[in-house]
């Protein structure tokens, strides 16, 4: 039986999301793009131990908050000539060309080549580009599982890339199948693998407690390096969060 609840609560003008749920310990944390407060909490914990567990750490979610407001964002994509784009962390111009064969991608040095069909719209440019994402990542991603499937001494029975507004990835204990989110394909490659890798975790130990994050050490000591990495580098403009 699933005894997960939720709710919101408002401690000092700060919205506070609360989640009761089968754990030993208590977990607070800050996350970006605009500082979205959580805490998750062992069922027996009162409201009242909550609010002074977010209250002990008020200085801290404010320095956390600061932070991520002051990250740097990209703008609202055009998809036109001369627009800066990401790809593996690392900043392309986009150059767009019309023709009448298929659509693609072609990636330069410095440039993002984009040929379409004459007239096409925004959204198909940006479509096009998305699928180039996903095949770049479809080339990326096996040879990670396979090496550190081999280290962590587990087998995922699945994966697969997708959109995903919450988090940079997720893993289904039951079904062993991990997903990974396609807005990683313009970040650093260390922060595709810290994800694979914190991922594959999860088959060894489901939640974010105190043997997780040993787990990380051992295999990957400079995960929260990677994960500062990660949280750095410039959001989307659509707004989502891990």
């Amino acid at each position: 039986m699933n005894t997960e609840t939720h709710q919101q609560i408002i401690i000092n003008d700060i919205t506070v999301e609360v989640v009761h749920k089968a754990i030993k310990n208590l977990h607070l944390g800050v996350y970006p793009p605009h500082g979205r407060v959580r805490v998750a909490v062992p069922l027996a914990v009162s409201d009242e131990a909550v609010r002074l567990a977010v209250i002990g750490k008020l200085r801290w979610i404010r320095r956390q908050q600061a932070k991520f407001a002051a990250q740097a964002r990209q703008s609202k994509r055009e998809m036109v000539t001369g627009e800066s784009h990401y790809f593996l962390g690392k900043r392309y111009r986009l150059r767009v060309f019309e023709h009448a064969g298929a659509s693609k991608v072609l990636h330069h040095k410095r440039y993002l080549d984009l040929y379409v069909r004459p007239g096409a719209t925004a959204e198909q440019l940006e479509r096009v580009l998305q699928r180039w994402y996903r095949r770049q990542l479809k080339d990326l991603i096996p040879p990670l599982l396979e090496k550190w499937q081999a280290e962590l001494g587990v087998q995922v029975a699945d994966w697969g890339i997708k959109k995903m507004k919450t988090k940079w990835g997720a893993c289904t204990i039951e079904a062993r199948r991990i997903w990974l989110n396609l807005e990683l394909a313009k970040k650093p490659l260390p922060c595709l693998e810290y994800i694979v890798v914190h991922e594959l975790v999860h088959l060894l130990e489901r939640h974010h407690n105190e043997r997780f994050q040993e787990l990380m050490e051992q295999f990957l000591p400079q995960w929260r390096l990677h994960r500062e990495e990660l949280n750095r580098a410039p959001l989307a403009y659509e707004d989502w969060d891990y």
